[in-house]
């Protein structure tokens, strides 16, 4: 069973880590992990003192002369690396950006009805992106869209922090709004 197929092309990386009797060097400097030190020995003989703890032998600086490998128990290495990994991801908070959109000509119930939505937005802590779509001739006047954002942010304001006010960016005045929550954490 110890045949590897590399059917895996490109996909998922395969696990680089040598370790064990796919090491190929007949000399390393082999350490443990207890800091222990065993200087230069033979491939065989690192082995079987790994093997003796019930240990493996990993391969940490192929390129160093002699190559430097580790007895340590890798399962547990994986496990612990995998885990701080996860921790990484989990710090790493999605930002959820939530558009809400508005027209030069929308109608007060249309736009309390859009407010109630990017309230709902930033008090789950999403940011929400304000825009007003400009047409034809509004385009001319993109100052009636900033004026629709203009009447919208005082309805949002105490749930939000105007990051960036009513700009233009092409056909679209927008309005960047972040929730209150988040500032309250970074201060």
């Amino acid at each position: 069973m110890s045949r590897h197929h590399n059917n895996n092309r490109g996909r998922k990386k395969p696990d680089e880590t040598v370790l064990n009797d796919r090491i190929r060097d007949r000399e390393l400097r082999v350490i443990a992990d207890d800091g222990e030190q065993f200087g230069i020995i033979s491939r065989d003989e690192a082995l079987s003192i790994a093997e003796g703890r019930g240990l493996d032998l990993v391969l940490m600086s192929p390129d160093a002369k002699p190559p430097v490998a580790k007895i340590m128990d890798y399962g547990k290495h994986k496990y612990q690396l995998e885990k701080k990994k996860k921790e990484a991801r989990k710090n790493q908070k999605k930002i959820e950006v939530k558009e809400v959109k508005f027209s030069v000509k929308i109608a007060e119930n249309d736009i309390a009805y859009k407010v109630k939505h990017a309230i709902e937005f930033l008090d789950q802590g999403k940011h929400v992106k304000l825009r007003v779509f400009l047409r034809g001739r509004e385009m001319a006047n993109p100052e009636w869209g900033v004026d629709v954002l203009k009447r919208v942010w005082p309805m949002i304001a105490e749930h939000g922090n105007l990051e960036k006010d009513a700009h233009q960016e092409g056909r679209y005045i927008n309005m960047y709004v972040t929730p209150k929550k988040d500032a309250a954490k970074k201060h």
